[in-house]
Protein backbone atom coordinates (compact mmCIF):
# COMPACT_ATOMS: atom_id res chain seq x y z
CA UNK A 1 0.00 0.00 0.00
CA UNK A 2 1.25 3.48 -0.52
CA UNK A 3 0.53 7.05 -1.49
CA UNK A 4 1.81 9.50 -3.42
CA UNK A 5 1.02 13.03 -3.19
CA UNK A 6 2.75 17.08 -2.43
CA UNK A 7 3.33 18.32 0.56
CA UNK A 8 1.41 20.63 2.91
CA UNK A 9 3.63 21.89 5.73
CA UNK A 10 2.59 22.46 9.53
CA UNK A 11 4.69 23.01 13.15
CA UNK A 12 4.23 21.45 16.14
CA UNK A 13 1.03 21.12 18.26
CA UNK A 14 -1.62 21.52 15.49
CA UNK A 15 -4.81 20.53 17.40
CA UNK A 16 -8.24 19.20 16.78
CA UNK A 17 -10.03 23.00 16.71
CA UNK A 18 -7.49 23.85 13.64
CA UNK A 19 -7.73 20.63 11.95
CA UNK A 20 -11.45 21.30 12.02
CA UNK A 21 -12.84 24.54 13.97
CA UNK A 22 -15.78 23.46 16.78
CA UNK A 23 -18.29 25.78 14.96
CA UNK A 24 -18.84 23.69 12.38
CA UNK A 25 -18.80 20.14 14.83
CA UNK A 26 -23.06 20.37 14.37
CA UNK A 27 -22.39 18.32 11.55
CA UNK A 28 -20.83 14.77 10.68
CA UNK A 29 -20.87 15.08 7.26
CA UNK A 30 -17.04 13.85 5.83
CA UNK A 31 -17.55 16.16 2.62
CA UNK A 32 -19.22 18.85 5.02
CA UNK A 33 -16.45 18.75 7.70
CA UNK A 34 -13.85 18.64 4.47
CA UNK A 35 -15.00 22.33 3.38
CA UNK A 36 -13.78 23.61 6.55
CA UNK A 37 -10.69 21.18 7.40
CA UNK A 38 -7.63 23.27 7.90
CA UNK A 39 -9.31 26.84 7.20
CA UNK A 40 -7.96 28.58 10.41
CA UNK A 41 -4.40 27.66 10.22
CA UNK A 42 -4.32 27.85 5.98
CA UNK A 43 -7.28 29.61 4.56
CA UNK A 44 -6.43 27.98 1.28
CA UNK A 45 -6.15 24.63 2.14
CA UNK A 46 -9.41 23.48 0.86
CA UNK A 47 -8.82 25.18 -2.22
CA UNK A 48 -5.07 23.97 -2.92
CA UNK A 49 -5.92 20.10 -1.54
CA UNK A 50 -5.84 17.50 -4.37
CA UNK A 51 -7.02 14.22 -3.43
CA UNK A 52 -3.93 11.91 -2.44
CA UNK A 53 -1.66 14.98 -0.76
CA UNK A 54 -0.01 14.39 1.99
CA UNK A 55 0.12 16.09 5.27
CA UNK A 56 3.84 16.56 7.33
CA UNK A 57 3.93 18.18 10.62
CA UNK A 58 6.08 17.86 13.47
CA UNK A 59 5.51 17.28 16.83
CA UNK A 60 2.14 16.53 18.47
CA UNK A 61 -0.49 16.23 15.31
CA UNK A 62 -3.88 16.35 16.44
CA UNK A 63 -3.52 17.75 20.39
CA UNK A 64 -6.95 18.45 21.89
CA UNK A 65 -10.59 16.68 21.57
CA UNK A 66 -10.75 13.37 21.36
CA UNK A 67 -13.78 13.65 18.47
CA UNK A 68 -13.28 11.73 15.13
CA UNK A 69 -14.43 14.59 12.93
CA UNK A 70 -10.25 15.67 12.88
CA UNK A 71 -9.13 13.08 10.83
CA UNK A 72 -12.51 12.29 9.33
CA UNK A 73 -12.08 15.78 7.61
CA UNK A 74 -8.28 15.59 6.62
CA UNK A 75 -9.40 12.16 5.06
CA UNK A 76 -12.14 14.16 3.67
CA UNK A 77 -10.15 16.49 2.02
CA UNK A 78 -8.38 13.97 -0.22
CA UNK A 79 -5.05 13.45 2.17
CA UNK A 80 -3.95 10.33 1.53
CA UNK A 81 -1.60 10.62 4.19
CA UNK A 82 -0.13 12.25 7.70
CA UNK A 83 3.59 12.33 8.36
CA UNK A 84 4.34 13.86 11.88
CA UNK A 85 7.19 13.81 14.06
CA UNK A 86 4.83 12.67 16.85
CA UNK A 87 0.59 12.19 17.15
CA UNK A 88 -1.73 13.12 19.88
CA UNK A 89 -2.17 9.33 20.86
CA UNK A 90 -5.97 9.49 20.62
CA UNK A 91 -5.53 11.36 17.38
CA UNK A 92 -3.86 8.84 16.16
CA UNK A 93 -6.33 5.69 17.53
CA UNK A 94 -8.83 7.78 15.99
CA UNK A 95 -7.27 7.92 12.06
CA UNK A 96 -6.17 4.73 11.93
CA UNK A 97 -10.14 3.41 13.38
CA UNK A 98 -11.58 6.00 10.33
CA UNK A 99 -8.76 4.43 7.77
CA UNK A 100 -6.63 7.47 7.41
CA UNK A 101 -2.84 6.48 7.40
CA UNK A 102 -0.29 8.18 9.42
CA UNK A 103 3.32 7.89 10.02
CA UNK A 104 5.82 9.01 12.54
CA UNK A 105 9.03 10.21 11.53
CA UNK A 106 11.36 12.71 12.63
CA UNK A 107 13.64 12.95 10.03
CA UNK A 108 10.83 13.31 7.60
CA UNK A 109 9.19 15.54 9.41
CA UNK A 110 12.06 18.20 9.41
CA UNK A 111 13.59 17.09 5.96
CA UNK A 112 10.51 17.58 4.03
CA UNK A 113 8.77 21.05 3.37
CA UNK A 114 5.62 22.19 1.71
CA UNK A 115 5.10 21.61 -1.94
CA UNK A 116 7.48 18.76 -2.16
CA UNK A 117 6.45 15.58 -3.60
CA UNK A 118 6.28 12.39 -1.17
CA UNK A 119 5.82 9.06 -1.62
CA UNK A 120 4.85 6.54 1.09
CA UNK A 121 5.09 2.80 1.51
CA UNK A 122 3.34 1.63 4.26
CA UNK A 123 4.66 -1.93 4.02
CA UNK A 124 8.34 -0.88 4.37
CA UNK A 125 7.48 2.47 6.19
CA UNK A 126 9.51 3.99 3.39
CA UNK A 127 8.89 7.76 2.88
CA UNK A 128 10.88 9.19 -0.26
CA UNK A 129 10.77 12.62 -1.20
CA UNK A 130 10.45 12.57 -5.13
CA UNK A 131 11.31 16.45 -4.93
CA UNK A 132 14.70 16.07 -3.39
CA UNK A 133 15.39 12.14 -3.72
CA UNK A 134 15.48 11.66 -0.62
CA UNK A 135 14.71 8.78 1.50
CA UNK A 136 13.57 8.70 5.34
CA UNK A 137 12.84 5.00 7.34
CA UNK A 138 9.63 5.66 9.27
CA UNK A 139 7.75 3.14 11.06
CA UNK A 140 5.81 0.37 9.08
CA UNK A 141 2.27 -0.30 9.47
CA UNK A 142 1.46 -3.84 11.00
CA UNK A 143 -0.27 -5.72 8.92
CA UNK A 144 -3.69 -5.76 10.62
CA UNK A 145 -3.03 -1.60 10.38
CA UNK A 146 -2.82 -2.04 6.66
CA UNK A 147 -6.23 -4.42 6.55
CA UNK A 148 -7.96 -1.61 8.58
CA UNK A 149 -6.91 1.07 6.64
CA UNK A 150 -7.41 -0.81 3.27
CA UNK A 151 -10.84 -1.52 4.74
CA UNK A 152 -11.41 2.65 4.64
CA UNK A 153 -11.73 1.85 8.58
CA UNK A 154 -12.19 -0.66 11.95
CA UNK A 155 -15.96 -1.00 11.11
CA UNK A 156 -15.54 -1.69 8.03
CA UNK A 157 -12.86 -3.62 9.01
CA UNK A 158 -15.07 -5.95 11.41
CA UNK A 159 -17.80 -6.33 9.06
CA UNK A 160 -16.33 -7.78 6.38
CA UNK A 161 -14.74 -10.35 9.00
Amino acid sequence: MKANGSVFKFGDNVDTDVIIPARYLNSSDPGELATHCMEDIDKEFVNKVKHGDIIVASKNFGCGSSREHAPIAIKAAGISCVIAETFARIFYRNAINIGLPIIECKEAANGIEAGEEVEVDFDSGIIFNKTKGTKFQGQAFPEFMQKIIASEGLINYINQK
